[in-house]
């Protein structure tokens, strides 16, 4: 469904890199679409050429303001050649749906995604490095940087934190139900979306772990959640893939 993204918020002016050109109703240069689109995802992947050999990285990041930090160890081909100032891209993608139309030509998925074009800036005082080393692990468990040894001066040393900043940044969004040529609609195959959703299980301890350690209060109010989600799921009857055919 090319549905447009309406901005309810200031915008990134797309540069000629960054518009996007394929399926451009589904673009959003809205600056509250792609950070809450950075920010949900876990993943991202980073793009770049090293001696003439294209590379794509994944790893974690993090989104601090108009900027997005990766890390990683400073030997590593990715964090050498970013921090001499490589042009790359970075990009982040959720899915959202499988939708399934009734041609096999206008199958699609919902989507979120965002793309960063620039280089990256070496993050090189140790304030803001720790700073940003809280960013990411605040950004896979909010609240967990206060329960943990905080980095040594050796691990400090031996990671690199990089900046890449949002000045040329477009996100892409479909969402809705397939679209078929008039024509498909007659037919009498099953047509709609099936949503997929990220989720976090019921916590696993450490087989190392003291008997004495709980479950931190981050971490236990979530799995409630986890619990409550989970049985009312269950009472649902839901039909099988079978069913909907």
């Amino acid at each position: 469904m090319n549905s447009p993204v309406t901005p309810s918020a200031p915008s990134v002016a797309p540069s000629e890199r960054s518009r996007i050109r394929r399926a451009p109703k589904r673009a959003s240069y809205d600056t509250d679409t792609i950070h809450s689109i950075l920010d949900a995802a876990l993943v991202c992947h980073v793009a770049f050429v090293d001696d003439g050999q294209p590379f794509c990285i994944p790893t974690l990041h993090a989104r601090v303001g108009t900027e997005v930090f990766v890390h990683g160890a400073t030997s590593s081909r990715m964090i050498k050649t970013l921090s001499a100032g490589a042009s790359a891209c970075l990009t982040v993608t959720m899915l959202d749906g499988l939708v399934l139309a009734r041609s096999a030509f206008h199958h699609s998925m919902n989507y979120r995604s965002v793309a960063l074009l620039g280089a990256f800036r070496l993050i090189a005082d140790e304030h803001s490095k720790l700073d940003a080393l809280r960013a990411f692990t605040e950004q896979l468990v909010p609240g967990r940087w206060a329960d943990v040894r905080a980095p040594s001066a050796k691990e400090l040393k031996a990671t690199t934190v990089l900046a890449l900043s949002l000045d040329e940044a477009s996100a892409k969004v479909r969402t809705g139900p397939p679209v078929d040529d008039e024509p498909d609609y007659e037919r009498p195959t099953w047509a709609g979306v099936v949503p997929l959703t990220l989720e976090r299980g019921t916590p696993q301890p450490d087989a190392r772990l003291p008997s004495n350690v709980a479950l931190p209060p981050y971490l236990a109010a979530r799995a409630n959640e986890i619990s409550v989600t989970t049985e009312a799921a269950r009472s649902v009857s839901k039909p099988t893939w079978c069913d909907v055919q």
